[in-house]
């Protein structure tokens, strides 16, 4: 009985995805890395950075079902609170501690990082809090869905940065960097739409051509990166010339089973492409992460194995 509700909660809260979260706080700890010494206190910071990411990134997952309860008594009665495995009272419950954990949290993160409070960390928690309830609220049915799940993740990356004085990382190269994940999010969430029925070929196609265009925007943000030796002069050199090798084999990793998808839209193909594509985030902030510290930003992956495990055990969509 205990194992089948800590099961309805790992659900509720789609548990193997919250590594994506933290993985685009730790793309922010490989900036940081490269642009100045990580101390004792600053790495604390970001400790604290990456568990309020997670705590929203889980609050998000609780506010969706809380949400889409009415509709889920209908299509997905399985889920854990049309199910009654979690009471909806209960849910809400955990949902608002969440956010409120995640925005705690990133105070405190910036409060740590240096002598003076950092208040950008707060601000950006705080904007996550309301593109997520704008999201689950409503949006996720409107031709804007895509966008505004994109906006929680771009805003995420930010987040991940925002430990970092404007003056040592310019906000140019910060919104470059968040747009490639904003972009390769709108895609996954435009091509897992219609996950659950028969999708259009043509809508796969269209949301597999602005995944594969996120890449391209990854590209022009290393050669932003290089041109920089003026202004950043410590990245002028930095990272690993496999990044465009790296980023190739990443696209196939990708855009193989998502191409199997757009020739056959059957559910099964779809999730199996959405399913890699959402578990693939952590493999783009690696990649993204050896543009500033070579290939040892491929430490981010370590973060994928436990994804893959709880994966087994609990829906990742």
């Amino acid at each position: 009985m205990k194992s089948s509700r800590v099961l309805a909660y790992a659900q509720l809260l789609r548990l193997p995805n919250v590594f994506t979260a933290f993985a685009d706080i730790a793309l922010g700890a490989a900036v940081a890395a490269a642009l100045f010494p990580l101390q004792l206190q600053l790495g604390l910071a970001y400790v604290f950075l990456a568990l309020a990411s997670g705590s929203l990134y889980l609050a998000g997952m609780v506010w969706n079902d809380i949400f889409d309860h009415a509709e889920d008594k209908k299509t997905r009665p399985f889920r854990p609170l049309p199910s009654g495995r979690v009471g909806r009272r209960t849910a809400m419950g955990l949902g608002v501690l969440l956010l409120a954990v995640g925005v705690a949290l990133a105070a405190l993160s910036g409060w740590l990082a240096a002598p003076v409070f950092r208040h950008e960390p707060v601000v950006f928690a705080v904007a996550i809090v309301a593109a997520v309830l704008i999201y689950d609220g409503g949006m996720k049915r409107t031709p804007a869905g895509p966008v505004v799940m994109a906006a929680c993740r771009f805003l995420n990356v930010l987040l991940g940065l925002s430990l970092i004085p404007d003056d040592v990382f310019p906000t140019e190269f910060r919104v470059l960097l968040a747009t490639v994940v904003g972009f390769y999010i709108i895609g996954v969430t435009w091509f897992a739409r219609t996950e659950e029925g028969q999708s259009r070929t043509r809508d796969l196609g269209l949301a597999a051509g602005v995944v594969a265009f996120s890449l391209l925007v990854a590209l022009l943000l290393r050669a932003q990166l290089h041109a920089a030796t003026d202004t950043l002069p410590l990245l002028a050199d930095a990272g690993t010339f496999a990044f465009p090798y790296l980023l190739v084999l990443f696209g196939f990793l990708i855009g193989i089973p998502m191409a199997r998808a757009i020739r056959d839209p059957s559910p099964r193909l779809v999730q199996a492409a959405v399913k890699r594509a959402v578990l693939g985030l952590i493999a783009l902030d690696a990649l993204l992460a050896t543009m500033f510290v070579g290939l040892s930003g491929l430490l981010i992956l370590l973060l994928l194995p436990p994804a893959l495990v709880l994966g087994k055990w609990v829906y990742s969509t």
